[in-house]
């Protein structure tokens, strides 16, 4: 049995990557989760938040929104609506989106039907401003 497997992130405008990794951390709805080659298999619900995934000894971050990951022993699927790698990421621009999701958070209630997708909209450019900040080390 090989240590690495496959792990593919799509979106719909695109496919951002398809490489053989030894090992990808991302965000379950109900926390963080590993996988490695020979994973069990299963399907979830991804929330907005960071994908770590390492090859040899590199390690690579990337921000995600929601989406699904599909975990199979030799592959990995993930697909999101957005997914923004540290090079794309203007850290001024991700600041303000900040800002302004924060905002529009404010002005929602509880019962409100756009709270979650505000919500996603802030916790997307946090994670956007993660990658962007871890990198810099």
């Amino acid at each position: 049995m090989s240590n690495t497997f496959l792990l593919e992130i799509v979106t719909p405008q695109r496919r951002l990557l398809s490489k053989e990794v030894d090992e990808v951390t991302a965000p379950g709805q109900a926390g963080q989760f590993g996988v490695l080659a020979g994973h069990t298999p299963f399907l979830t619900v991804l929330k907005p938040g960071e994908i770590i995934y390492k090859s040899g000894t590199d390690t690579a971050l990337l921000a995600i929104n929601r989406g699904y990951a599909e975990v199979l022993p030799e592959k990995t699927t993930i697909l999101v609506d957005a997914a923004t790698e540290e090079h794309e990421i203007d850290l001024d621009g991700v600041r303000a989106e900040a800002r302004e999701a924060e905002e529009a958070l404010k002005t929602l209630h509880q019962d409100d039907s756009a709270l979650p997708k505000a919500q996603d909209r802030l916790d997307y450019a946090l994670a956007k401003l993660r990658v962007k900040e871890g990198l810099k080390d």
